[in-house]
């Protein structure tokens, strides 16, 4: 495996030494709230981790403390507050930078999510859309209002209401909804136009061709004319669209999501840079090595040298 193996649920709870919930794998889905600080202080008492990998649920945290944060290929410092909403498609970790942390998170399934058949497909939602990086920090009063919503959460769950997962999944929307309104207003925009929706499919498409987890996974498409004839579309045309869309070419949205995948493998796995290339769909290592500097001014190499002086 490149990136540490997907944690699922159970895994997540053994993690923990806590006791699985009974029905946890069941087509219900599945919901969850703690508090950080009993959280971490459970994983120190056990010398354990708060590893970086990608994982089969969702999660939202509600952070009050320095953090480093990493998610994809960024890395962000959080000085006090923060809202970070992970999804299964992305590998995400914090590293507390000091003893005084506080909060909230709660974990759930998609399943759990569209158990309500209320039309809302979770991927879908401006807070889950592919290319994003939903971390933001919070002022002070930002927090408590979030902080309230995760205090609720907490009481209803320890409650005996024979609704409560109901009414814990109108809460969940709340948060993401306050997440959204967090976000640039160009993020929530939802345009009808053609333009629009073939963007839409092309990013779609293209996120389709990742995370690489395997040294057997390569992207199927890998070229503007690939996507174009995937979505039965000519190529200027797609070009055209995007580039009205978004302001870059195809080629650009391309490079910019395989150098992102590039980075995170480089971070986070053993893999040398030979097999990196290869299953980014690069034939030759020169021209994976002249791409990686073209876009960040360091070699492969180099780049994994300066990470490990951090």
């Amino acid at each position: 495996m490149a990136i540490k193996e997907i944690k699922t649920l159970s895994a997540f709870y053994k993690s923990i030494s806590a006791n699985i919930p009974e029905g946890i794998d069941k087509a219900v889905g599945h919901f969850n709230v703690f508090r950080i600080d009993e959280f971490i202080a459970g994983v120190r008492a056990r010398k354990g981790v708060m590893p970086y990998n990608r994982r089969n649920y969702y999660k939202i945290s509600l952070i009050n403390g320095r953090n480093h944060v990493e998610y994809a290929d960024k890395v962000i410092e959080i000085e006090n507050c923060a809202l970070l909403f992970g999804t299964p498609r992305i590998p995400y970790h914090y590293v507390p930078q000091d003893d005084n942390q506080k909060g909230y998170f709660c974990i759930f399934t998609d399943t759990y999510f569209s158990s309500a058949k209320n039309g809302i497909v979770l991927d879908e939602l401006p807070i889950y859309k592919p290319g994003g990086y939903p971390v933001f920090q919070l002022t002070n009063e930002e927090y408590e209002e979030i902080a309230a919503i995760f205090r609720k959460m907490v009481k209803e769950l320890a409650s005996d209401y024979a609704y409560k997962y109901d009414l814990l999944r109108n809460y969940l929307m709340e948060l993401i909804h306050y997440g959204q309104k967090l976000q640039p207003a160009a993020a929530l925009v939802t345009s009808h136009n053609a333009a629009d929706r073939v963007t839409s499919l092309f990013i779609e498409l293209l996120e389709r061709q990742f995370p690489i987890e395997t040294l057997y996974q390569q992207p199927e498409l890998r070229t503007a004319s690939d996507y174009a004839d995937r979505l039965s579309v000519h190529v200027n045309y797609l070009n055209k669209a995007l580039k009205e869309s978004t302001g870059k070419t195809t080629t650009q949205i391309i490079s910019q999501r395989v150098l992102q995948e590039a980075k995170i493998l480089l971070r986070h796995s053993n893999w040398n840079i030979s097999q990196i290339a290869w299953c980014l769909g690069f034939e030759e290592v020169a021209h994976f090595s002249n791409f990686f500097r073209k876009h960040t001014g360091l070699s492969p190499n180099a780049f994994r040298e300066e990470l490990d002086k951090v």
